[in-house]
């Protein structure tokens, strides 16, 4: 059987957009049920809104993104920073009607990709939904997203909180935490000691 993996994520940030090909390497190298599940950042709760940041705030930000384009240039990826902070709700629980309609994959390389290029807007339903019905999924987005959809979501973000998850990308194994892409290596370490056999 299988070890599980959940990887918590969102579709705005930087971080995990670079990180995605690490996990789908992660996936192909390892016997592991890697569970893909989306964590909404409140990015003005801990980032403070735009109109109040100082200029400390600003240089981290300046830096975050710079250190992100590194890893996206490194992959051959178009990274834009947005024009605004973004609740991406809409677009990270697209990724639930994506995967209950065997699509996900397709629609995970899209969301990501289009949202960095600033070709999809994260807030819009109407753009989720479109991008899902492209991505293969039936019509039928906003009642599930007004409806179990988002009830899941808002459950799956309590749920990563609870569970320690601050940030995006975190993987979660056998009880312990890896947040950011370049602890995957870490991770790696962790599936060998516990005998995850190698694909």
């Amino acid at each position: 059987m299988p070890a599980k993996v959940t990887l918590w994520t969102d579709y705005v940030s930087p971080y995990a957009f670079v990180g995605k090909a690490g996990a789908y390497e992660l996936e192909r190298d390892y016997d592991i049920a890697l569970e893909w599940r989306p964590y909404t950042l409140d990015i003005a709760s801990f980032q403070q809104s735009v109109e109040a940041r100082d200029s400390h705030h600003w240089r981290r930000v300046r830096y975050a993104y710079m250190d992100a384009r590194r890893f996206a240039n490194k992959q051959g990826l178009t990274l834009k920073g947005p024009k605004k902070i973004y609740f991406a709700r809409p677009v990270n629980a697209g990724m639930l009607y994506a995967q209950r309609h065997g699509v996900f994959r397709k629609y995970n390389d899209s969301a990501f990709e289009r949202f960095w290029k600033r070709e999809l807007d994260a807030e819009s339903v109407e753009a989720v939904e479109a991008l899902l019905i492209e991505a293969g999924a039936p019509a039928g987005y906003a009642a599930f997203l007004a409806g179990e959809g988002g009830v899941e979501h808002d459950r799956l973000r309590t749920e990563a909180e609870a569970s320690g998850v601050f940030g995006v990308p975190t993987y979660a194994f056998d009880g312990e935490l890896f947040w950011g892409g370049d602890r995957v290596g870490l991770l790696r370490e962790r599936l060998d000691e516990k005998g995850v056999k190698r694909r």
